[in-house]
């Protein structure tokens, strides 16, 4: 086998991430680049501080893995390449689905790279979505919490918090409307799903050059109790009380205090200024 030497591939780890899966993931993508005798250098605890060089990445870890790369390096124009090594790993799901590490490879080193949307919010990137409200508890309670796989730890929190979380009143400009309204979460999502599985937003586009907005209004815990299976399959957007919409603009504010989560990460503000950054990423998928 020829030695491949256009190509120099930067694996970046997160030691974090997946209950260690992203550590060991990172392994066994290093073998397979070994087996092709493909250059690449690998970073687990310590990421370098740029990426001058490479012409790939190959990263493994999860939603908040990925938020913590676009956010590190706000600039790249490398194709990237995620590998499934989070615990939710919904952006994962949305470019490569079930394909195998053994397929992703092969597939980073011979197709062309794609453009894939953003999201900002108060400066800060998002590749997945952004959740306000009840998805924000949620994160504020898994912060700095060892997670399950898969959406066990996100469910766990959801049982606590849907019978006695409180809905906010918000004002949510877009699309050259203000809506002043109470809800029990606004979800901004550039991918489908989150959560581990919640099909939250099924009609986005990631590369649509759009951000959909889900709002859910107040609704009793027993209706929340009875919803959230059908919000979990994706089957929620006719409902009376959601009300979908799209913009590439949205901007959001409240009285109380506003809890939110980016791809995961849990921040707070009291106004958000929310924009979709159209082809901000290479991707291989």
């Amino acid at each position: 086998m020829a030695v491949i030497t256009e190509k120099k591939i930067a694996v970046l780890s997160n030691p974090l991430a997946g209950v260690g899966k992203a550590v060991s993931l990172g392994f066994r993508i290093q073998e397979l680049l070994q087996q092709r005798q493909v250059r690449f250098e690998a970073f687990r605890d310590h990421w370098p501080d740029k990426l001058d060089g490479f012409t790939h990445v190959f990263l493994s870890g999860g939603d908040g893995t990925m938020n913590y790369f676009v956010n590190h390096y706000p600039d790249c124009r490398i194709p990237i390449t995620l590998f499934n090594g989070g615990t939710g790993n919904d952006l994962h799901w949305a470019l490569y689905g079930k394909m195998t590490t053994e397929a992703q490879v092969e597939h980073a080193l011979d197709a062309d790279p794609r453009p894939l949307d953003a999201g900002s919010c108060n400066g800060k990137l998002f590749m997945n979505g952004l959740g306000i409200g009840f998805e924000g508890q949620i994160a504020r309670d898994l912060t700095g919490k060892k997670k399950a796989p898969g959406k066990i730890s996100f469910m766990r929190s959801v049982l606590k918090n849907i019978l006695f979380y409180r809905s906010n009143v918000y004002t949510i400009s877009m699309n050259g409307k203000d809506i002043r309204e109470k809800c029990l979460f606004i979800s901004i999502m550039n991918g489908k799903r989150a959560g581990g599985g919640f099909y939250i937003s099924p009609e986005s586009v990631i590369t649509d050059g759009k951000l959909d907005v889900i709002r859910i209004g107040k609704i009793t815990p027993v209706m929340r109790l009875r919803y959230l299976p059908v919000i979990e399959k994706g089957k929620h957007l006719s409902l009376p009380f959601v009300h979908p919409g799209r913009a590439d603009s949205i901007t959001i504010g409240s009285e109380q205090e506003i809890r939110y989560h980016l791809d995961g990460e849990y921040h707070s503000a009291t106004h958000l200024q929310i924009e979709c950054l159209p082809a901000k990423f290479l991707f291989h998928y």
